[in-house]
């Protein structure tokens, strides 16, 4: 018979001190110095008092560098920091210039406490330019980077996160070159109020050991309606995972609170080819958005470079993720040899806990070169926190580039989506246009690969009351192993657009995720 032990009060306590004494012993020196909570208290702080923006204190000729001149500002690599110190980690800074005119503090967190670290002019190669570096001391830096060896044991200077910008970061992992982008909140985007950029004005980096793996940074956020303390627990490796925590405080209500905001780049592709000769096929640093909903339906978004400002919003509660992924990885899409966007990462959010009822929101901007960051994917929630009362935030970030890692196992997905006007073909054989548009969508993947050559299979269209689907059939492609869905689409009012929706099924159970697409025919192709 299993004896039942009882404790008299005094007992219990002194078991408890020791369990917690224990557990201490377990947490590195740099966390117990410095927590999440402190940033926290900081933020709501800041919520209660009146917004102070930050005074640029950069000399005139800083201001006037060109990209390629603030490139020359380089920090040199011999003075990177934790360089002599045992660990896999290294931080290196971005100096202030250009439109990076403010000084945004970093401090290191160690076992000794919190300590800033010090801008100085030395640190830095300022390569052909004639800066006199004695007149900067007074300068801080404009943001930092993360540097560890991801892509050879052997290799310390692998850059694989940055820091920069309003509260603007990006993370790589194996393999991988930097693309889109992460915010850490998105206020009013896309509204003709004009947006609100937050920006991350202090941030405090924790020291890791010899034997640490990842890299924790704390961030406070400000801006004149929104304060927020952050924390990314950053674990580099063959994808780059990111830990987010987030305390957001309102000083007053904003019109569209963007959560976990990603920032990426469409200029063209199949489904909206150039239209001046270009060896380049497609130019994107993302082509789609994917939504994964608390019922289990997976959705694909193609990307488009519209005319006119696009918003789009997928309803759904609690999410069980979405993200801009890049589904074209073979170096034939792209054929660019210096930007590389076959080795861009797709980039997933992961919610951590019940996010409620709000909506997943796609922002597309046109753009007329690949320079601009056109494309922003965001988590709307329907009621925004009270000011004083703060709206926690837990999630995680996946960069990588193996898409299957992030895509429904027992459905097929969209590899590719092309557009054409000219798909009819007339009694002798020649295609014609008949004022219709074609959409040829290409599923593959497992469920479909693995069905049987002659195996009916149906497709499920929508298509809104501004379009009318005229024709559409479903055939297998031998190439992929899996299915081609054309479909013909008639649209009432050129002027307006048209929302379609499609999925393949085998008549009772469906077989892919669900291609969404947004389509107005007097947008003329990007040039």
């Amino acid at each position: 018979m299993r004896a039942l032990l009882f404790f008299r009060p005094a007992r219990a306590l002194s078991l408890l001190s020791c369990a917690l004494l224990l557990a201490s012993l377990f947490i590195s020196p740099a966390a117990r110095a410095f927590s999440f909570f402190d940033v926290a208290k900081q933020a709501r702080t800041l919520a209660a008092q009146r917004y102070k923006a930050p005074e640029p204190n950069l000399p005139e000729a800083l201001q006037q560098l060109k990209f390629a001149e603030y490139q020359q500002l380089q920090f040199r690599s011999d003075r990177m920091r934790w360089r002599d110190a045992g660990t896999r980690f290294q931080l290196s800074f971005y100096h202030e210039g250009m439109h990076f005119n403010t000084p945004v503090k970093i401090n290191e967190i160690d076992g000794q406490g919190v300590r800033p670290i010090v801008f100085n002019p030395d640190d830095f190669d300022y390569g052909s330019l004639n800066v006199d570096s004695s007149g900067l001391k007074g300068l801080g830096y404009a943001g930092f980077k993360v540097l560890y060896p991801v892509n050879s044991p052997n290799k310390r200077d692998d850059e694989i996160a940055s820091f920069l910008g309003a509260s603007y970061f990006r993370n790589i992992g194996k393999g991988q070159v930097y693309g889109i982008s992460a915010r850490g909140l998105a206020v009013d985007t896309a509204l003709a109020s004009g947006e609100e950029f937050p920006y991350f004005r202090e941030f405090w980096i924790a020291r890791p050991s010899r034997e640490d793996r990842e890299l924790v940074i704390y961030a406070l956020l400000d801006s004149p309606r929104v304060t927020g303390a952050y924390r990314f627990v950053l674990r580099p490796g063959e994808d780059a995972i990111v830990d987010v925590k987030a305390r957001i405080y309102l000083r007053a209500p904003v019109n569209r609170l963007g959560l976990a905001p990603l920032t990426s780049m469409y200029l063209y592709g199949p489904n909206q080819p150039a239209t001046t000769p270009s060896y380049r096929p497609e130019i994107h640093d993302s082509d789609g958005l994917a939504i994964h909903t608390d019922n289990d339906e997976w959705m694909w978004r193609p990307l488009t470079n519209p005319r006119k400002l696009a918003v789009s919003a997928f309803a759904a509660e609690n999410p069980k993720g979405f993200g801009l992924l890049q589904r074209g990885r073979e170096f034939s899409r792209y054929e660019d040899l210096d930007d590389r966007y076959d080795l861009r990462p797709s980039v997933w959010i992961e919610p951590q806990g019940k996010w409620g009822k709000g909506s997943v929101q796609l922002v597309e901007i046109p753009t007329p070169d690949e320079t601009n960051d056109n494309i922003v994917a965001f988590w709307v929630p329907d009621t925004q926190p009270e000011p004083d009362k703060p709206l926690d935030l837990n999630y995680r970030m996946t960069w990588t580039r193996n898409e299957a890692k992030i895509q429904a196992s027992n459905l097929s997905w969209v590899a590719q989506t092309r557009r054409s006007r000219e798909e009819v073909k007339g009694p002798d054989l020649i295609r014609r246009s008949d004022g219709t548009t074609t959409f040829v969508v290409d599923f593959v993947g497992p469920p479909l690969s693995k069905l049987p050559p002659d195996a009916t299979v149906r497709a499920d269209i929508w298509a809104d009351s501004n379009g009318q689907i005229v024709d559409a059939n479903v055939r297998r492609n031998p190439v992929t192993g899996g299915r081609r869905l054309m479909l013909r689409l008639s649209v009432k009012d050129p002027n307006k657009p048209v929302e379609m929706r499609a999925s393949l099924n085998n008549g009772q159970d469906p077989l892919t995720e669900i291609w969404t697409y947004r389509w107005q025919i007097n947008e003329p192709d990007t040039k």
